[in-house]
């Protein structure tokens, strides 16, 4: 079997696993669904890290915590895991990295909703760092991951991984 047959099994099983029982964006490629999530939690980061306020700044950990447990949890599932089973090296090393700076910022998400006082310099510090570490990943994941996602992955695969990538992100449950 050829690696794109394989590719090709492996995506179809896991868009028949997670395909939503009504349409999804079955069309929409998975990476222009993702870069508009990713510009809006950079706009939502942006804002806390300029909040004044301990209400608009709780409300917008709230807000990032929503948007960004589901994504992450559903593109690692969908995205990089097919990353990480292709035969290319280079490409499974940028699903790995992925996953650790996802851990890392789930940490700092963690760390900066246990802070008491949200317009402490803790509470600032932690928006900053974590502010930093989503930047930085995000460039890297739509340099990397999505330059390994266009070479090993047609068109139609991205749209097929959307719809599975939608499915995922809407079974996941944020605490």
């Amino acid at each position: 079997m050829s690696i794109r047959t394989t590719v090709k099994s492996a995506t179809h099983a896991v868009v028949k696993a997670f395909s939503p029982a009504t349409g999804a964006q079955e069309d929409t490629d998975l990476l222009d669904t993702l870069k508009s999530e990713h510009d809006e939690v950079k706009g939502l980061l942006a804002a806390l890290v300029d909040a004044d306020t301990a209400a608009r700044r709780r409300a917008l950990v709230q807000q990032i915590k929503a948007a960004l447990v589901p994504h992450t949890k559903a593109e690692q599932k969908v995205l990089y895991d097919a990353i990480i089973a292709l035969k290319d090296k280079d490409a499974q090393i940028d699903g790995h990295e992925g996953y650790l700076e996802h851990e890392l910022a789930d940490k700092a998400l963690q760390k900066l909703g246990s802070i008491s006082n949200a317009t402490s310099p803790e509470h600032k510090a932690a928006a900053k760092v974590l502010k930093e570490l989503v930047e930085h990943h995000i460039d890297e994941e739509e340099r990397n991951v999505w330059g390994d996602a266009r070479k090993h992955f047609s068109a139609e695969e991205r749209d097929q991984m959307n719809t599975a990538y939608l499915a995922a992100k809407s079974r996941v449950k944020v605490r």
